[in-house]
């Protein structure tokens, strides 16, 4: 994560699940870098590094304190996002239209304050009664979406599986367009995680500069190379093929 670089002047705002988060948080600041380090599987350098991050959180996030999420996540979907090279009015499109789904944080807009952590949702991390986090967050996060979606939008789902099992899709007022991206490996399509992540990021910056609203208008995606793959495509879901 990014807790150094500078950003642009604009205006941050706070996530919507404050009390949620410090429940969360509570929780896993108690816990040691030796436990944070069998529980996610990572290395004892990784460990002590989400520690510290862990313990220099304040509640409540302030700009001294935090900083937007969209100029703190760092990692192959933001390469393809790019966020240093939008316009302001470029982000504050994705503020309206972009959410990011969060172990810590529940439900994130781009510029809701957070601070740098360490919690993949698939971790079994037991909260507020609940076994894991996504018991904790699915019913929560579900009803947030549904209160900024109008029946019958289409929910366009650029996240990873692990993320999004955080969704109840039966529940949510909106249909979910499912996106995929595969390359060619000689004669054989492939799913390559390193593109499909920088492809995610590709798509939404691609929704922000082009004002996206219609389903349709997605089959226009180009950036990395893709192109739309309208025989192997569906209803639900729309195939992106590069190579």
């Amino acid at each position: 994560m990014d807790s150094h670089s500078p950003y642009p002047p604009i205006t941050a705002t706070q996530a919507i699940f404050q009390a949620e988060i410090l429940e969360v948080y509570q929780v896993l600041k108690e816990l040691t870098p030796a436990t944070l380090g069998k529980l996610m599987d990572i290395s004892p350098r990784l460990a002590d590094v989400s520690w510290q991050y862990h313990q220099a959180i304040e509640l409540p996030f302030t700009v001294e304190n935090a900083r937007p999420a969209i100029y703190t996540y760092h990692g192959d979907v933001y390469e393809g996002l790019d966020v240093s090279s939008l316009s302001q009015e470029e982000v504050l499109r994705l503020q309206g239209s972009l959410r990011i789904l969060s172990g810590l944080y529940g439900l994130l807009r781009p510029l809701d304050l957070i601070a740098p952590y360490r919690l993949e949702m698939g971790i079994k991390l037991a909260v507020g009664g609940q076994a894991n986090l996504y018991d904790f967050w699915r019913k929560k996060i579900t009803q947030a979406l549904n209160n900024e979606l109008e029946e019958g939008e289409t929910l366009v789902n650029l996240a990873s599986e692990e993320y999004f099992k955080a969704v109840d899709t039966q529940a949510l007022k909106a249909k979910v367009l499912h996106v995929a991206f595969k390359s060619w490996r000689g004669d054989t399509l492939k799913t390559i995680v390193l593109y499909t992540k920088r492809a995610r990021g590709l798509m939404a910056r691609y929704i922000a500069q082009h004002q996206i609203t219609k389903v349709e208008d997605l089959k226009g995606f180009h950036l990395g190379g893709y192109q739309y793959a309208e025989d192997l495509s569906s209803e639900n879901e729309m195939v992106f093929v590069n190579g």
